[in-house]
C-alpha cells in the first residue's frame, strides 16, 4: 500500500470502496434469500418448527465444520481468484432454486441442500475478507474500516428484507431468489475488480494444513482477550441461534404476521446496524474495546427477551423494538471483536486466525437452532425462546467475570496495537 493511499480518506480509497460495494451487493443479496429460502420452506413445502429450524441449522454449520480449513486456504490461495469463484459459485447455486421451482422439481431436500453450499460459500468469503482488510488499509485505520464496511453491509440489509418481503408477496418465494442470485452475481464484478495485489501467496516455508492450524491455534491461545471475546460470543450464539431459528415461524404461524411486516423487522435491524457501525468506533476509543464489548454483550443478550414477550404484548412492535436493540449492540460487539482479532494477528496468519475463530463462533449457532426446534415441536415456542433469551444473556455475562491472575486484558483505546502484542507484520503491497 502506497504512502499516499495511507494519508487519503477511506472513501477515497478504490480497493476500500470496493470492499464496500461487495458487502453492499453481498448483505442485498443474502437477505433477500435468508428470507425467500424460510418463507418457502415453511409455507411453500409444508416446513414445521423443526424443518425452519434445520433450514437455519443447515446455514451455519458448513462454516462452523470447514471454516478452519477455509483459514488455511486463504492464506495459501490467490486472494482475489478465490474471491470471484466463491461469489459466482453463490449466485448459481441460489439461481437453482427457482430454476427448479419452474420446471416443477423442487423438493424439500434441494432447499436444505441449497442451504448448506450457500452457507459454507457464505463464510468462506466471510473468512476471506477478514484477510483481505488489513491489506487494504493501515493497521490504525482498521477500527474505522471495520464500521465502515459494517455501514455498508448493512445499507444492503436495509433494502434486503423489505425487498424479499414485497418480491415474496408479488411473486412467492421461489421466483423472488432470482433477485438473491443477480445480488450475488452484483458482487461477484465488485471482487472482480480488486487489485492483483490481494494475490499475496503465503511464504513457501509453511508446512502442512494441521501445521498451519496449530499456528494460527497459537495466536488465539496468546491473547487473553480474544479468547473470553470468544467463548462468550459462542454462548450467545446458541441462545440467539436457537431465537432465530424460530424467528419466522413464530412470527407468521403464531403471531400471524403478514411477510411485510417480517421483512419491515428485519430492515429495522438493518437499520439499527448502521447506528452500531457509526457508534461503534467512537464508542471503543472512548470506553476502549473490552468495556465496549463487555457492554454491548450483555446488552444484546437481554434484547433476545423481547421476542418471547411478543406473544403478550404487541407482537410487531416488540419484535422490531428486538431488531433495533440487538443491531445496535450486537454490531459495537462485532465490530470490536473483528478489529482485535485483525490487530492482533501477524498478516500471514489472518486468514487462519479468522478461520479459527468463525468456526468457535458458528459452531453454537446450529446446535442451538436444531435443539430449539425440536425443543419448540415438544413445548410450543414460547418457553424455548425463553430459555434461549436466558442463556444468550448468562453467555454474554460472563465477560464481566473476575480475571484469573496472569489473564489481565487490555483496555488502551484502539488505534495502537494492545500491549504484549507485536505489530502485524505487513508487506508494502501497492493496493491501487
Amino acid at each position: 500500500m502506497t504512502s499516499a493511499a495511507a494519508a487519503a480518506p477511506l472513501w477515497r480509497h478504490r480497493p476500500f470502496v470496493l470492499l464496500c460495494g461487495e458487502q453492499t451487493a453481498s448483505s442485498l443479496g443474502r437477505q433477500i434469500t435468508t428470507l425467500a429460502l424460510a418463507l418457502l420452506a415453511v409455507t411453500g413445502l409444508g416446513a414445521g418448527p423443526f424443518g425452519a429450524a434445520a433450514l437455519l441449522g443447515l446455514t451455519y454449520l458448513p462454516g462452523a465444520v470447514l471454516s478452519p480449513l477455509a483459514g488455511v486456504l486463504v492464506d495459501r490461495v490467490r486472494l482475489r481468484a478465490l474471491l470471484v469463484t466463491v461469489t459466482a459459485a453463490q449466485a448459481l447455486v441460489v439461481g437453482s432454486v427457482p430454476l427448479a421451482y419452474a420446471a416443477g422439481h423442487l423438493a424439500r431436500p434441494h432447499l436444505y441442500a441449497v442451504a448448506g453450499v450457500s452457507g459454507a460459500l457464505t463464510f468462506t468469503l466471510s473468512v476471506a475478507l477478514q484477510a483481505a482488510l488489513p491489506r487494504v488499509v493501515a493497521p490504525d485505520r482498521l477500527l474505522g474500516a471495520n464500521s465502515a464496511l459494517t455501514a455498508a453491509r448493512t445499507s444492503g440489509q436495509i433494502g434486503g428484507p423489505a425487498l424479499g418481503g414485497v418480491l415474496v408477496g408479488l411473486v412467492g418465494p421461489a421466483p423472488a431468489l432470482l433477485a438473491g442470485s443477480a445480488a450475488y452475481a452484483v458482487e461477484a464484478l465488485f471482487v472482480l475488480a480488486l487489485p492483483a495485489t490481494l494475490n499475496v501467496r503465503i511464504p513457501a516455508g509453511v508446512r502442512a494444513p494441521l501445521d498451519a492450524l496449530r499456528s494460527g491455534l497459537a495466536v488465539v491461545r496468546s491473547h487473553p482477550q480474544l479468547r473470553r471475546m470468544i467463548l462468550s460470543g459462542a454462548g450467545l450464539n446458541l441462545g440467539s441461534g436457537a431465537a432465530a431459528a424460530l424467528y419466522v415461524f413464530y412470527a407468521t404461524e403464531e403471531l400471524s404476521l403478514p411477510a411485510w411486516q417480517l421483512g419491515t423487522t428485519y430492515a429495522a435491524y438493518s437499520a439499527a446496524t448502521i447506528a452500531g457501525a457509526l457508534l461503534a468506533g467512537r464508542f471503543a476509543r472512548t470506553a476502549g474495546l473490552w468495556r465496549a464489548t463487555q457492554v454491548c454483550g450483555v446488552a444484546a443478550g437481554a434484547t433476545v427477551f423481547l421476542i418471547p414477550a411478543a406473544s403478550v404484548g404487541t407482537g410487531f412492535a416488540l419484535l422490531l423494538a428486538y431488531q433495533v436493540a440487538y443491531g445496535l449492540t450486537g454490531t459495537v460487539w462485532m465490530v470490536s471483536m473483528t478489529t482485535t482479532q485483525q490487530l492482533v494477528t501477524p498478516e500471514d496468519l489472518q486468514g487462519r486466525v479468522a478461520g479459527l475463530v468463525q468456526s468457535v463462533l458458528l459452531a453454537t449457532v446450529p446446535v442451538g437452532a436444531l435443539v430449539g426446534g425440536a425443543l419448540a415441536a415438544c413445548l410450543g415456542s414460547v418457553p424455548v425462546l425463553l430459555g434461549a433469551a436466558s442463556i444468550a444473556l448468562l453467555s454474554a455475562a460472563t465477560l464481566w467475570s473476575p480475571t484469573r491472575t496472569g489473564d489481565q486484558v487490555t483496555r488502551n483505546p484502539l488505534g495502537t496495537v494492545p500491549e504484549g502484542v507485536s505489530p502485524c507484520a505487513r508487506a508494502d503491497h501497492d493496493a491501487d
